[in-house]
């Protein structure tokens, strides 16, 4: 990525940090997830042994794949599912995000609204029935999600950011949200940071739960409602059979009528998955538990889940045991969508992250990052899931959802299971499902086309937001990267 110009800016958000405190903030961190970091965590679970048969095979045990093998398993219940993935459950995007539950669907009501206009208040009705339904099924099935109700902080840091907060709010409450705007001494009362200029609390539709224990869980409901689960098992091909499907894979091969693939950003054998999304690579970092004094200095009694509104942005949040999740910003794209676990231990990335962070909080100096890690997302060019099938409607897939899945991801497990075997139910009538994303252009155009729009977007937020030449031709293609 290249270098960005300066920020021209009064605020915090421009002050010189010592790289000798973003060294010592880094110096003991491991490269370890901090969610399944822990003595409680589930065994690996066996693989395939051997060929199988089942009704209903899905491919991915995170969220998506999860969701709908419950899902098929709740509504038709003599259906037999079996889930695989390559490695255990929940151990890729759905372990390794922050826990951000939120009702949108679409990533946010003004990417909605840009490209779901006519439809956008059903798709919002929609996006509250599946937050709701998705409280109602944690607490139902008894999962230990750490499921919190607290809402979410939107705010700004640059005051070019002051109108995105207020327009933002004043669209969901024209749409029925409950938000609350504060100016500059209000947000600050909430959560203490001298680079906050505004923000505004969403009250409805926002939550935080710690992810890999929500995958754990929804796992286990699984198995208790009669799905099987086999990790280690890596699928290596998909063709017709007969009327139905076989998935072969590195451990036997399955035979089913259907089949449900929720493979994120994974090399997919449905070419038209490959086309629509892309891989990036989001960074995540975790502080050690903060001391009385420390959590004093910052106040965030409320226990929201926060992000700010520049172009390249942030989220973080509390912990249960006290720490601050610290993620975003720098999405790396690697040329010609490579993915490799070396990618994930990228210094330049975190040494930003952690100057970030000790902008935001420059009262926590002194403090240390225990955990650092990164995780691969599945980008569309609408930034929000797209749905399709494949292999004569035997296939159905969800993906694209940008890294604001793990509620998304729940109506998108469902939405599968619909278009295999509930193809007259209303959902799939939404403009959201029925209309796939505009696929990515080949290689070599891909790459430089994405590369260009990362260097593009780094030049908006240094330069008050103003967007180039690039954004807006973008924005008029219908493909306006804005986060």
């Amino acid at each position: 990525m290249s270098p960005v110009r300066p920020l021209r800016s009064t605020t915090a958000t421009a002050a010189v940090i010592d790289a000798s405190l973003v060294d010592a903030a880094l110096a003991d961190s491991q490269l370890s997830v901090l969610w399944t970091d822990t003595d409680d965590r589930p065994a690996v679970g066996a693989p395939l042994d051997g060929d199988e048969r089942a009704d209903l095979v899905v491919v991915g045990a995170g969220y998506t794949g999860l969701w709908a093998a419950l899902h098929s398993l709740e509504s038709e219940p003599s259906r037999s599912v079996l889930v695989i993935d390559s490695g255990p459950v929940a151990a890729r995007a759905s372990g390794r995000n922050g826990g951000f539950v939120s009702a949108s669907l679409t990533h946010g009501l003004a990417n909605g609204l840009d490209r779901f206009g006519s439809d956008i208040d059903r798709i919002l009705a929609a996006g509250r029935t599946n937050f709701d339904g998705l409280v109602a099924d944690v607490r139902r099935h008894e999962i230990d999600a750490r499921l919190e109700l607290v809402g979410a902080l939107a705010v700004a840091t640059e005051p070019w950011c002051v109108p995105v907060v207020r327009r933002d709010a004043d669209q969901a409450v024209m749409h029925g949200e409950d938000v609350e705007l504060f100016d500059a001494d209000g947000i600050r009362a909430l959560v203490d940071s001298p680079t906050y200029l505004s923000g505004s609390w969403t009250r409805s539709g926002e939550a935080l739960v710690d992810p890999a224990r929500l995958g754990w869980g929804l796992a286990d409901a699984v198995r208790r409602a009669g799905g099987r689960i086999a990790e280690g098992t890596t699928m290596t091909g998909l063709v017709r059979h007969g009327a139905g499907v076989e998935v072969r894979t590195d451990r036997g091969r399955i035979r089913a009528q259907a089949v449900v693939l929720g493979t994120n950003a994974e090399r997919s054998p449905v070419r038209a998955i490959n086309r629509r999304i892309v891989p990036v690579y989001d960074h995540v970092l975790a502080t050690e538990p903060l001391t009385e004094q420390q959590r004093a200095s910052i106040g965030w009694r409320g226990r929201q889940g926060i992000s700010d509104t520049t172009n390249q942005f942030h989220y973080y949040r509390l912990t249960d045991d006290g720490r601050i999740l610290w993620g975003g910003y720098d999405a790396v794209f690697h040329n010609w969508g490579r993915t490799d676990e070396r990618f994930e231990d990228r210094p330049e990335t975190f040494r930003t992250l952690a100057g970030n962070f000790l902008r935001t909080f420059p009262q926590l100096e002194g403090i240390r990052f225990s955990h650092r890690w990164a995780g691969v997302i599945d980008t569309s060019t609408r930034f929000s899931v797209g749905f399709g099938t494949a292999l004569d409607g035997r296939v159905a897939y969800a993906v694209g959802y940008t890294g604001l899945g793990v509620a998304a991801s729940r109506f998108g497990g469902r939405v599968c299971v619909e278009m295999l075997f509930a193809p007259e139910a209303p959902d799939l009538d939404l403009d959201l499902v029925r209309r796939a994303p505009i696929p990515f252009p080949p290689e070599p155009i891909r790459t430089a086309g994405i590369q260009l729009t990362r260097r593009a977007i780094a030049r908006a937020d240094a330069d008050g937001g103003r967007r180039g030449p690039w954004l807006r031709l973008l924005d008029r293609l219908g493909l306006g990267f804005d986060s």
